[in-house]
């Protein structure tokens, strides 16, 4: 193999392996930020919410 092929091979797999310890990292961290998944029912409990101000701040 010549000296260009080894380059593109040796950077792929080095690249590819970062990503899979970048992504595995990310996973495994214990995360500080507060939880940002929400069901369905609240978000339409929020959506209902917003409205209802909406219409009593109205004239």
């Amino acid at each position: 193999m010549s000296f260009a092929g080894w380059m593109i091979m040796l950077l792929s797999v080095g690249g590819t392996t970062s990503f899979y310890f970048w992504c595995l990292r990310r996973v495994l961290r214990k995360s500080d930020a507060e939880e940002k998944l929400h069901g369905v029912l609240d978000t339409e409990r929020r959506i209902e919410e917003e409205e209802e101000a909406k219409r009593h701040k109205a004239p």
